[in-house]
């Protein structure tokens, strides 16, 4: 359990809060390539982190991230021009460039003159790996982009898809380390074992508990924290999972052989996050299977309205629950993978769990030591002291690992091995 303050601390994130100070120290996802996919195209609505802000491309194809507001009487830019590399709000005819500047103050005599000593808050914007990434902190502290294995590939080698949740953060980052509620939030009844999209779930609770994972590793690193869990399998081999979380917000899994998953959560405001899931090969382009998985079969990425980031099964719709199909074929009776996860976190007592109620145990190790983390790496910068990753992308270059051995067999120190950054 956390103290009241404690998660008041690790859940908000706005200006001047110590957690959003922090992820101000880092490059942020704030929206997907294709979102502005063209120079001089209409601009777009963006709220990260309690600020509501505005992007668009220039006439250079440049990005630019502006404060939602005209700074001159506060009229909303969403409505401006975009033209001759610059965004012109239509009120006045005030235009600012990619980097805040006043280029043009025409609606006033001196606007010569004046419009230099006028700007308007921006931030860095950068394309890189189908997504678009802010960076929203001080200037002499602006990093550079991490080295995520997905920013590097080419298009073909990735799928890129994007969310919005109705909860905090980290209540939809806990997820990604919980191992315990896959074999009962993801199962389904009977025997399914040839199906290779759904797991096994036996009916007999008492054969499941020796298939749970066990956290056997867990240990603070300079990107984060990384741990290994142990699966005992039926057939006497053990399966070993390496996985890592990446500050402030980045988790990785594995989809399939040869291909990764990267999962990344920012805060939208204290209660909405976008939740980004992508998958990629480092070798290779992404399968016709892989792909097909990804855009059609609604599983693991599930459909969304058009023309938002809203899934159509959601919470003001009680996630399209099947009770008869919950009866009868799966745990939860939701179809979508994402979906299964979403209906239990979205509403934990609310968007913001309260954690000072909560009973933890062993299996939630991994959860505990990573808010631990990121609550220390927040007090340390109140007192001034830089989180490590920021000036060391190579931190950033994790795979994660899967792989069986007999049981019995000490895999610990290859496993463990798996925690460092490639080429380190």
């Amino acid at each position: 359990m956390l103290t009241v303050e404690d998660n008041k601390m690790l859940t908000q994130t706005g200006p001047g809060t110590p957690m959003g100070e922090l992820f101000r120290r880092f490059w942020l996802p704030v929206m997907l390539s294709e979102e502005i996919p063209a120079a001089d195209g209409p601009p777009k609505r963006l709220r990260i982190m309690s600020e509501d802000l505005i992007a668009f491309r220039d006439s250079n194809g440049e990005v630019g991230i502006l404060d939602a507001y005209c700074p001159h009487r506060g009229a909303p830019l969403f409505f401006g021009r975009n033209e001759e590399c610059g965004l012109r709000c239509v009120y006045h005819g005030w235009k600012f460039d990619v980097n805040g500047v006043c280029v043009d103050l025409p609606n006033s005599p001196e606007g010569e003159t004046y419009k230099d000593k006028v700007s308007i808050k921006s931030y860095p914007g950068v394309d890189k790996g189908g997504v678009i990434w802010a960076y929203m902190g001080p200037k002499d502290k602006q990093p550079p982009l991490p080295e995520l294995g997905f920013m590097s590939v080419p298009a073909s080698h990735r799928y890129v898809w994007r969310m919005e949740l109705e909860c905090n953060y980290f209540q939809s980052m806990e997820g990604d380390i919980d191992s315990s509620h896959v074999n009962f939030l993801h199962s389904v009844l009977g025997d399914v074992r040839s199906n290779p999209q759904v797991r096994h779930r036996d009916a007999d609770p008492d054969r499941l508990t020796g298939t749970v994972p066990q956290y056997v590793h867990l240990e603070d690193t300079e990107y984060g924290v990384g741990h290994v869990t142990v699966v005992n399998r039926g057939d006497g081999t053990q399966m070993v999972n390496t996985g890592s979380w990446l500050m402030p917000c980045f988790t990785l899994g594995s989809a399939a052989e040869g291909v990764g998953q990267q999962n990344i959560r920012v805060p939208i405001d204290d209660e909405h996050c976008q939740f980004y899931r992508i998958r990629h090969d480092i070798d290779a382009p992404l399968t016709e299977k892989e792909l097909w998985e990804c855009k059609h079969s609604n599983f693991v990425y599930p459909p969304l309205i058009p023309g938002t980031f809203t899934p159509t099964s959601n919470k003001h719709n009680d996630y399209q629950i099947d009770r008869v199909m919950q009866k009868n074929f799966n745990f939860t009776g939701i179809r979508s993978f994402s979906t299964q996860d979403t209906a239990l976190i979205e509403d934990q007592r609310g968007a913001i769990m309260d954690r000072n109620n909560e009973h933890l145990v062993t299996s939630d190790n991994a959860i505990i030591q990573i808010r631990k983390r990121l609550l220390g790496l927040a007090r340390d910068l109140m007192e001034g002291k830089e989180p490590p990753t920021t000036s060391n992308p190579n931190l950033y270059h994790m795979r994660s690992r899967r792989f069986n051995v007999p049981q019995g067999e000490d895999v610990l120190e290859e496993a463990v091995s798996y925690l460092a950054p490639a080429g380190s």
